[in-house]
């Protein structure tokens, strides 16, 4: 069974969507104060950061692992939508910070002026961005959210956009206007690995891609006393959040309560070694026969 980790997920985001008020707010009157298109560009940035803890306060008030008449497979995958949804946030700021950064290579702009007093407030703005993601991120782990893992790591890339910006707007205090255009390149590119990363880790769950070899789940399951061969198999799901597993188990039983024992110990097995998991078993008669472990026709989906 899996835990219902919702309130802990929700209790995280309201924290830190109070806290990328502060910063969005923060930004934008120094971005203000110093004629910094850079930094407002940025403060537009962090905008995303509370779009996405809004949109994952959505996501978890209905992302319950929980069965029910109409989702009798839970609610899980509600998370990993919104965890495509904060990806989708990065690629578009990625595109933004690309364009800002040809824009003034194409049309210049204002000089900028910057204070020391000015410096150090945005440094007080990394410093609560660098809170934000390494909190996010532990809570994230321990109660195994993916919205908040995605989260934590859209946040790191605003930290790194955020020095790119103190960098370049150091460069300016000091002389180099150009700093902070050629900066903002490598952080467009860290940004969208950030938004890569977060779609690779969900879109899985997503296509039911398969969560366990079948060779894996075979082995496991002839293992046990009683279990003469296993095919059809198929698992779905993330490995340590929630799996689904099906197969056809041929076993060395004529009764129904041995059957059933049988069936039961390779359920116990499987939870051993990667629960939380569902398993459906179709019990077949000893004389059954089937050389497909998986679905599909290649050798390795073939017993040897």
């Amino acid at each position: 069974m899996t835990l219902d980790n919702r309130s802990q997920v929700r209790k995280v985001l309201i924290i830190t969507l109070l806290l990328n008020i502060f910063v969005m707010g923060l930004k934008a009157v120094v971005g203000k104060l110093t004629g910094s298109l850079s930094l407002l560009a940025d403060a537009l940035h962090s905008v995303t950061d509370s779009a996405n803890n809004i949109l994952g306060l959505i996501a978890s008030s209905f992302a319950s692992p929980q069965p029910d008449r109409e989702h009798p497979y839970g609610h899980l995958k509600f998370e990993a939508i919104g965890a495509l949804g904060i990806a989708a946030f990065l690629g578009i700021a990625c595109f933004e910070i690309l364009q800002g950064a040809i824009e003034r290579i194409l049309n210049g702009g204002e000089p900028v002026k910057i204070s020391p007093s000015e410096l150090w407030l945005l440094l007080i703005v990394l410093g609560v961005n660098i809170f934000v993601a390494f909190y996010e991120r532990r809570i994230g782990i321990r109660v195994d959210s993916p919205i908040l893992i995605a989260d934590a790591k859209h946040t790191m890339s605003d930290i790194w956009v955020t020095i790119s910006v103190i960098g370049g707007l150091m460069g300016v205090w000091l002389g180099y206007q150009w700093l902070d255009i050629v900066l903002a390149f490598p952080v467009a590119v860290l940004v969208f690995w950030s938004g890569w990363t977060v779609l690779k880790e969900n879109l899985p769950w997503l296509v039911d891609q398969v969560a366990i070899a079948p060779e894996i789940i075979h082995a496991i399951a002839v293992s046990v006393p009683g279990v003469i061969n296993c095919h059809d198999i198929a698992s779905r799901g993330i490995v340590g959040r929630q799996v689904f597993i099906e197969m056809h188990l041929i076993v060395d039983a004529q009764e129904i309560e041995t059957a059933h024992r049988i069936t039961e110990e390779v359920e116990m097995e499987l939870e051993k070694r990667f629960g939380p998991i569902r398993i459906l078993i179709h019990v077949e008669p000893p004389q059954y026969q089937s050389e497909q472990i998986s679905f599909g026709l290649n050798s390795k989906s073939r017993i040897n």
